[in-house]
């Protein structure tokens, strides 16, 4: 598979093509269905999985139940490599959004290409340093600004990142339930509604089953509070 179908800032969209190369070799190219899960929360398990054309959603169970969306895995990211590399139980659930194919890299592989490739290894902690830094930006929004700011910023990067260009606008077409959007925002569900109504309401955004359409970016910018590009 050519480079160009992983995006840069993705694992195997920085590897060098002679080091991802090597580490395709020693993976077994697994299909998956829409809507199976890949990872399961609690699983104790000794693989890591790269995404060869994939997209997935991470989700964690919460005490009451529901489950907070935590983030979104696309074709060239690496999942489950903590757990692996740790031998803990799994943090989250990991769920196809639509057919997929993964590679599955067992752990005692996974090492050993590692150490036989240290820019792999600087690679793999690079990646949990952005996802780190991340999370402590999306705790930061939470405490800073409204629903409607962390709603705007929210969809503003699932856009950029995931979404499609097409005559409506910028298309997102992955399934997630408004509960899962609430939890990304870290909003309570019907808090979330309402900013979407509005959002709705003043053309930014389009909704419907299994999409959002981001109408207007430049006012979903504004609102997000962000620099215009």
């Amino acid at each position: 598979m050519e480079n160009a179908l992983w995006p840069p800032g993705t694992f195997l969209g920085r590897l060098q093509s002679s080091t991802r190369e090597r580490l395709l070799s020693v993976g077994v190219r697994r299909s998956v269905k829409e809507a199976q899960v890949v990872l399961r929360e609690g699983a104790q398990e000794s693989y890591v999985i790269l995404l060869d054309d994939a997209l997935v959603k991470v989700t964690a169970a919460l005490v009451d139940g529901r489950h907070a969306l935590l983030s979104i895995r696309v074709s060239g990211d690496i999942i489950g490599e903590i757990s692996a590399l740790n031998e803990t139980p799994r943090t989250a659930t990991v769920t196809a959004c639509r057919p997929s194919v993964v590679r599955i890299v067992h752990r005692n592989e996974f090492m050993a290409f590692l150490r036989d490739h240290p820019d792999a290894a600087l690679t793999v902690a690079g990646i949990i340093a952005d996802r780190l830094r991340w999370a402590n930006r999306r705790r930061i929004d939470f405490t800073s600004y409204s629903v409607r700011v962390r709603l705007a910023r929210v969809l503003w990067e699932i856009a950029a990142a995931y979404g499609r260009r097409s005559p409506r606008g910028t298309v997102v077409d992955i399934r997630l339930t408004q509960d899962e959007m609430a939890t990304l925002c870290g909003a309570a569900e019907i808090t979330l509604q309402k900013a979407l109504s509005g959002l709705r309401a003043d053309g930014i955004v389009d909704t419907g089953y299994r999409e959002i359409v981001v109408r207007d970016s430049a006012a979903l910018r504004s609102i997000a509070g962000l620099d215009p590009q």
